[in-house]
């Protein structure tokens, strides 16, 4: 393995991401309907249907879930009339994966975001929901692709995509050339979602200036999360397991594509001022980074049933995570070499047993890297909350908003036994038993 340097790395250390376009001349609080160059308001409030924000308020996952209705009615229609086998094959089956996803954090990210910077009227909710759909729709293109690169089998406690299409044609041909039926199929499920997603953004209603701002937003994540998915590749095939680049990975592939662009196109919607959303891109990026090493952590950590996949996915993958990186930091500090050892065994072993899995989380938690990743997430979840108070006035918006901030990062891995006792003596336990 490299050598790297054993140093914690603050979330002032976090990897820079590219400034947005300031938005000058706006206000964060009631900024009327976005004008047209002759002055009038456009088609926006004619084309936006009647909310009742605070219906929508009650309930933002359902309201959400039924613009997402609309928007995959209308997909799913003009497939059919595309090709029968296509709709009933794979388009139904990203609308079904769609609309069955999980708790919509980030669509109600953008909700909560446009709410607290002062959003009410009737053009703001349509576009944060439709936003909120379009960004469901981009989470299932990247489930899909990520299970297919990760050879996952199951998603949210059902069979992956790839291999539910691959089980539609079971016996049609060789399993090799099944499974790489499915593992096809998917990419192009995944690029079907993308393409629902753009779309659904494009035909989104907003005025000229806001509409360039939440373009550029959402043109700046899909890159984002390309860079910081091909970074976890290549560390994979490297075996890299450096900190500052499992930083930079995990910001650009999860935490501002989960928190940190939700929240500044609910503001953006919203007209918030740049002061206002450069602290609320703080606090999401805070957040986000604290959400993505809790799954990290849930990933070698968690319960199964809670998790929907099998644990440790990323460690057969060899994955370049935070966590892993930690502890081989640590190990080469202490010159362990039987944790070291361990941990190479392990990393990229996609045939590791149960057992093997446990020698893994034992050295996690014998170097101290579970410790040290659960303190990083409690310090990020707290420097973003800083963040965010110093740039919102206490509302209940801002009250809703800030309690998903804190919880990013909150649910606890502790399912699986922190560790066993720990083998006495130089020797390296097998890790393929």
């Amino acid at each position: 393995m490299r050598a790297i340097q054993a140093k914690d790395h603050s979330a002032a250390a976090a990897p820079p991401v590219p400034r947005l376009v300031p938005l000058s001349g706006s206000s964060r609080r009631g900024r009327p309907a976005p004008k047209d160059t002759d002055g009038t308001c456009g088609d926006v409030g004619a084309a936006a249907p009647a909310f009742d924000v605070t219906s929508v308020d009650a309930d933002v996952p359902a309201a959400v879930g039924r613009v997402l209705d609309g928007i995959l009615a209308d997909r799913l229609a003009r497939a059919g009339a595309t090709d029968r086998l296509f709709a009933r094959e794979l388009a139904d089956r990203v609308g079904r994966f769609t609309q069955e996803g999980g708790k919509r954090t980030r669509s109600q990210l953008v909700w909560w975001s446009m709410r607290a910077c002062g959003g009410a009227e009737e053009h703001s909710a349509d576009a944060a929901l439709r936003i909120g759909a379009a960004l469901e729709l981009l989470q299932t293109c990247a489930l899909v692709h990520d299970d297919v690169m990760d050879g996952s089998a199951m998603r949210r406690g059902r069979p992956s995509l790839h291999t539910e299409l691959g089980g539609r044609y079971a016996g049609s041909a060789s399993p090799e050339r099944v499974a790489r039926f499915g593992e096809a199929a998917a990419v192009l499920a995944g690029d079907l979602a993308l393409a629902w997603a753009d779309d659904a953004v494009a035909e989104t209603v907003l005025g000229p200036w806001t509409a360039t701002v939440v373009r550029r937003l959402w043109s700046d994540m899909r890159m984002e999360m390309v860079a910081g998915q091909y970074l976890e590749l290549a560390g994979q095939i490297t075996a890299a397991r450096s900190l500052p680049r499992a930083l930079r990975s995990a910001c650009l592939k999860s935490a501002l594509y989960s928190v940190e662009r939700p929240l500044a196109l609910g503001a953006a919607v919203a007209g918030a001022d740049a002061v206002t959303l450069e602290a609320l891109c703080s606090a999401g990026r805070c957040a986000g980074m604290a959400f993505q090493l809790r799954d990290d952590l849930n990933d070698v950590f968690g319960d199964p049933r809670r998790t929907g996949k099998a644990a440790g996915g990323d460690i057969r993958e060899g994955k370049p995570t935070y966590l892993v990186a930690v502890a081989v930091a640590r190990a080469e500090a202490a010159c362990d070499r039987r944790s070291l050892a361990v941990l190479e065994g392990a990393l990229g072993d996609d045939g590791l047993t149960a057992a093997g899995l446990d020698d893994v989380r034992d050295v996690l938690v014998h170097t101290g890297a579970r410790a040290a990743v659960e303190s990083k997430i409690d310090r990020l979840t707290a420097q973003g909350l800083r963040h965010f108070d110093r740039a919102m006035p206490a509302t209940d918006a801002a009250g809703r908003l800030r309690t998903l901030l804190s919880t990013a990062g909150s649910a606890r891995s502790a399912d699986v036994p922190s560790v066993r006792p720990h083998a006495a003596g130089p020797g390296v336990s097998e890790v393929r038993r």
